[in-house]
């Protein structure tokens, strides 16, 4: 009998022991399954055109991708392609989604973002190389981002005119660079008077030759045009054409003459594929549209970031500057390259006041 209650017991014991145990894990895990799951900050990214640029598009697709790595977001990139007629639809069904911040740059979308971001106030949108028209109201979920593209022009300039009127080894004794240029619109004209006066701060008998494509997307033209410059005496050329630009480099390798990239650092693009087309590119005006994106969603994240109103990104902010890698350093002598600090100083100062074509 004593046996039989000591066996009771203990099995009392024990069975009360594992249900405590089960009714702690049971609790442990509801007090788990009660604490929401953080969902990521989702961005996208929609470019009117293609990547593959090298330059323009594959710029802003970079700061999507950094701030994948480094921020921890969900971000995608949508290519419109060049038919005008999707973008205004493909914006609205991106709208219309599951994305927090849609991000459509350039001039040609700023129209569709007016029209759709007031009708989506629960979204974020950016937009970048261009600003919406605030006072139409409703767009104070928009943050737009312009650069000072004229800023860094200016040094883009004022470097061409160094080499031309040098005795670097592919400079020809004739004071004449080139300018090729996208399409004929204020954005583009921007660099031109940025690339113009800089040029004449150096030496204002330098003549410059200014060509127009037409598009950005016609690699073909813009080589038949900057092998055009290159025929009239130019040494070197500055391209601010997308991926019509790509043809201007093209030129420059075929002609073995100096040329000077846009918006991405195109030396660094080509110096693994091509070494040898690498080698021609001076430096690269950087209008550096990937750090800008990135500074904006980081910006967002931190709760700083500022709708409803235009920043202006210039050489200060890092919104634009001028390439400094390997090859610049190479072919630029170190006399030059102190001379482009400097004017990179006085314009940050003030003391160099750039023209722009904003306005005009």
């Amino acid at each position: 009998m004593n046996n039989f209650r000591r066996a009771l017991i203990i099995g009392i014991t024990v069975t009360m022991v594992l249900a405590i145990g089960f009714g702690l894990t049971g609790c442990k895990k509801k007090e788990e399954a009660a604490v929401p799951a953080v969902e990521k900050l989702k961005v996208v990214l929609y470019v009117n055109g293609t990547l593959g640029d090298k330059s323009y598009f594959d710029s802003a697709a970079r700061g999507i991708d950094k701030a994948v790595k480094e921020l921890g977001i969900v971000g995608k990139v949508v290519e419109g392609g060049y038919d005008p007629a999707r973008w205004e639809p493909d914006i609205l069904q991106l709208a219309e989604g599951d994305w927090d911040i849609i991000i459509a740059g350039s001039w040609q979308l700023q129209e569709y973002l007016e029209k759709i971001a007031p009708n989506h106030p629960e979204k974020n949108f950016f937009t970048y190389d261009t600003s919406v028209t605030y006072a139409n109201g409703g767009l104070d979920n928009v943050y737009s981002m312009l650069y000072s593209q004229n800023e860094a022009s200016f040094l883009t300039g004022a470097l061409a005119a160094m080499i031309t009127t040098s005795d670097l080894p592919l400079a020809n004794a004739e004071k004449v660079v080139g300018f090729l240029g996208g399409m004929d619109i204020s954005v583009i004209n921007d660099f031109k008077v940025g690339f113009e006066e800089g040029v004449a701060y150096i030496d204002p008998e330098v003549k410059i030759l200014v060509a127009y494509a037409g598009a950005f997307s016609d690699p073909a033209k813009g080589k038949e045009l900057t092998l055009a410059m290159f025929d009239q005496g130019a040494d070197i050329t500055f391209n601010v054409a997308g991926e019509t630009g790509l043809g201007g480099i093209d030129a420059a390798k075929d002609r073995e003459l100096y040329t000077l990239g846009v918006d991405s650092d195109q030396y660094l693009l080509f110096a693994e594929t091509d070494p040898k087309k690498a080698s021609f590119i001076v430096s690269s005006m950087m209008k550096n549209v990937d750090f800008t994106i990135f500074r904006a969603i980081q910006k967002h994240i931190a709760g700083t970031l500022v709708y409803g109103e235009a920043e202006v990104l210039g050489i200060e902010k890092g919104g634009v500057g001028l390439a400094d890698n390997e090859n610049y350093q190479k072919i630029v002598p170190s006399s030059m390259r102190d001379k482009i600090n400097e004017i990179s100083k006085m314009i940050v100062s003030g003391e160099i006041k750039v023209g722009t074509a904003f306005g005009q």
